[in-house]
């Protein structure tokens, strides 16, 4: 039910008579920069994300440490 090699090739042709290859080449530069910063965005997250459980985790163990030093 895919999509086979000889309709992926006609559908390639189309695109690039309808918008010449210079523009083609274009799309595909933009696309490719797009999933590369959203690549880097999504690494990015999961680093804040890390970084603010380590935090969290770090906030905990003042607040026992300062429970205990009254005690």
């Amino acid at each position: 039910m895919g999509i086979s090699v000889t309709q992926l090739v006609i559908i390639m042709v189309i695109v690039i008579v309808l918008f010449g290859t210079k523009r083609v080449r274009t799309i595909g530069t933009d696309v490719g920069e797009a999933i590369k910063n959203f690549r880097s965005s999504m690494k990015e997250g999961e680093n804040d994300k890390s970084l603010s459980a380590n935090a969290s985790e770090n906030s905990d163990a003042k607040v026992k440490l300062h429970e205990e030093s009254k005690v």
